[in-house]
């Protein structure tokens, strides 16, 4: 049953839409001086230059006419230079590796224990020497390509490729055989054992490019290697010459002078007559081919040491320059002359 009661009332007024709220912000009006233009939407910047299609501008480290032969040039160049310095860096702070010629202990007929044997070996004094600029040393032993018990097919010459320079220390006579003469007394013999292995050495290293020191018979080797000579016996073959050896051994000393032109005297130009150690019986003779004297003994004018003109540096000195520090400060101190062996080392070990 349906409800009445709304029958008899008045129709309702159509609903009006509600007014808009006033504009706080009013958007400004135009003036009629100043037209109105239609902003277009934001873009993103792009560059101005080079706008064709498909290009582009160049990057700000090319070179306006650089062309791409021109940059692979350049990088093959930094990287060519960055291989270079590398390198060198390598081989100027690479450790030196000096060899050392061993000296030769010769077995005792009947004897038993290493008395019986053959012996190799560097006197301590001349390692510490050379070790004292921080290089390397070895000794060089003797090699026997054609040993029965351990054949081997090292060579003296695999030492002379390996290693940067080559000391040969002092020790026993040189032979009078080695230079063409025969022994004036027995004692007098040498060592030609030792001379044909230090021989062959010195040569290597010679061949090699590389420099070589002789100290005390090693000045004397390396004049006979050139060709000359030797006093067997100063006192005997020099009788007004002073005594270059006595009882005191490493504790006798004498005077010496650098000739003209001599390269020690510019590596020692304050020592007018410098003071040496004097521990040799022998001495050179007969100058060898191209040596030339750089010092000879003040009084009598024997020849205290050699240098060889046509390599880089191949010199020997007659006193024991490993002894001087331990003899006293008024000894010459020969380390300009290590320095400069090394230097040279150094510069032809490439």
């Amino acid at each position: 049953m349906s409800d009445n009661s709304d029958r008899n009332l008045p129709p309702a007024a159509p609903i009006q839409p509600e007014a808009p709220l006033p504009d706080h912000n009013p958007p400004p009006v135009a003036s009629a001086a100043e037209p109105q233009t239609t902003r277009a939407p934001t873009e993103p910047d792009v560059p101005t230059a080079n706008m064709e299609f498909g290009k582009s501008s160049a990057p700000a480290w090319q070179l306006p006419d650089d062309a791409p032969w021109k940059q692979i040039w350049r990088v093959f160049s930094a990287r060519l230079q960055s291989l270079s310095d590398q390198a060198g860096r390598r081989l100027t702070q690479r450790t030196l590796k000096i060899g050392v010629s061993a000296r030769i202990f010769h077995p005792e007929a009947g004897a038993k224990g290493l008395q019986g044997k053959t012996l190799q070996y560097l006197e301590e004094s001349i390692a510490q020497w050379v070790m004292s600029r921080d290089v390397l040393v070895l000794m060089i032993p003797t090699v026997n390509t054609n040993g029965m018990l351990h054949p081997s097919k090292i060579r003296l010459r695999d030492y002379a490729r390996h290693l940067d320079g080559l000391v040969l220390q002092g020790g026993a006579d040189v032979a009078p055989q080695t230079y063409s003469q025969t022994a004036t007394r027995p004692e007098w013999g040498g060592d030609s054992a030792r001379d044909m292995y230090e021989l062959e050495l010195l040569h290597e290293f010679v061949e090699a490019g590389k420099p070589v020191l002789g100290i005390c018979r090693g000045c004397q080797l390396i004049n006979v290697a050139f060709g000359g000579t030797l006093y067997q016996d100063i006192a005997s073959d020099l009788p007004e010459a002073q005594s270059h050896v006595n009882d005191l051994y490493d504790s006798h000393r004498h005077t010496i002078q650098f000739p003209p032109g001599s390269s020690l005297a510019s590596m020692f130009p304050a020592q007018a007559t410098p003071l040496v150690n004097s521990i040799h019986h022998q001495a050179v003779r007969d100058l060898g081919r191209d040596l030339r004297v750089e010092a000879v003994s003040q009084d009598d004018n024997i020849v205290e040491a050699v240098r060889h003109t046509k390599s880089r540096f191949v010199m020997g000195v007659q006193w024991h320059p490993e002894f001087h520090r331990a003899g006293g400060a008024e000894l010459l101190d020969c380390t300009p002359i290590l320095d400069s062996f090394l230097r040279a080392a150094r510069e032809t070990r490439f």
